[in-house]
């Protein structure tokens, strides 16, 4: 089995890829505004020994965006749909990036007695109104306020307009993946609904938070945590021109946050992807295809 398709889900036609033949079932949720595409060289190796399913959430890609609010919730519930559609009974395994991997903490709380194991992946803290609390005057000059605001306004764009203001490009990771990958990655860019539902989830991802806080206890469930590696975020991020100072108090609570994580379950295991940024699929896939096979083996 292996196609992109489109289901109903919810009212909303939803853009799915489901690939592999046998194995255990992995559930990919990607980061905010990432497309499942990025994950092609991940895919494509777990394929050959497990199922993968990842879909685009809402607005995002070929799925259509509905009129209710983007959030955790709403993914969570996309995807227990999703799971019914295709009858999958067994426990799954769930990867979370990101924004993602806030979705695969509220999942794994909802629905504890399917989920057989969870990697998340430089995941999005429940604890992220921390990170609100430094003083860091260049990384704070865009709030979540201004990026709601820039995202609406590219929502109201069609995708010409887009593509001349965007001027979407791919990185040289993607520039190795198959032809028609990259188009639906440089399409995925230029697509207004992408945007709408974007200033959605950053709107609601702090309040998502908190009701994540409150479902009670995570499943002691087999758990990896894989964070970033902080020296070589903070040496890239010196590129952009944000100062030394601010890129190491940023980071230093960034890693404090996901290391945090690894005590959500007593079977937890903490990883950090060397010379990886924050895209540890792009810049690492070999530490995610292990660390997947790694949990397969947990007692």
């Amino acid at each position: 089995m292996d196609s992109n398709r489109y289901i109903l889900i919810n009212n909303n036609k939803i853009e799915v890829l489901y690939k592999g033949e046998k194995g255990p079932l992995i559930v990919i949720l990607t980061g905010m505004g990432c497309s499942y595409d990025e994950w092609y060289e991940v895919i494509e190796n777990l394929s050959q020994t497990s199922r993968i399913l990842t879909f685009h959430r809402q607005g995002l890609g070929k799925s259509e965006i509905g009129e209710g609010i983007n959030n955790t919730e709403s993914t969570v519930r996309d995807l227990a749909a999703l799971l019914n559609h295709f009858k999958i009974e067994e426990p799954i395994y769930l990867i979370g990036h990101s924004y993602g991997g806030l979705c695969v903490q509220h999942f794994a709380k909802t629905y504890p007695k399917i989920v057989a194991g969870v990697i998340l992946i430089d995941s999005t803290s429940v604890e992220l109104k921390e990170l609100d609390n430094l003083n860091l005057p260049v990384i704070d000059k865009e709030s979540d306020e201004d990026w709601i605001e820039k995202c609406l306004n590219y929502a109201y764009k069609d995708t010409e307009q887009l593509s001349k203001i965007l001027k979407p490009n791919l990185n040289d990771k993607h520039r190795h993946f198959p032809m028609d990958i990259q188009q639906r990655l440089l399409d995925f860019q230029v697509n207004p609904s992408l945007y709408r539902a974007m200033a959605s989830e950053i709107k609601e991802w702090k309040n998502d938070a908190e009701v994540i806080k409150k479902l009670g206890d995570f499943p002691d469930i087999p758990l990896i945590v894989i964070g970033r590696d902080k020296e070589f975020t903070i040496k890239t991020g010196l590129k952009t021109g944000i100062p030394l100072w601010e890129l190491r108090i940023f980071e230093e609570k960034w890693s404090e946050l996901i290391t945090k994580q690894v005590k959500l379950s007593s079977k937890g295991k903490l990883f950090f992807a060397s010379n990886s940024g924050h895209s540890v699929f792009l810049d690492r896939p070999d530490i995610i295809v292990d660390c997947i096979n790694r949990i397969y083996c947990f007692k």
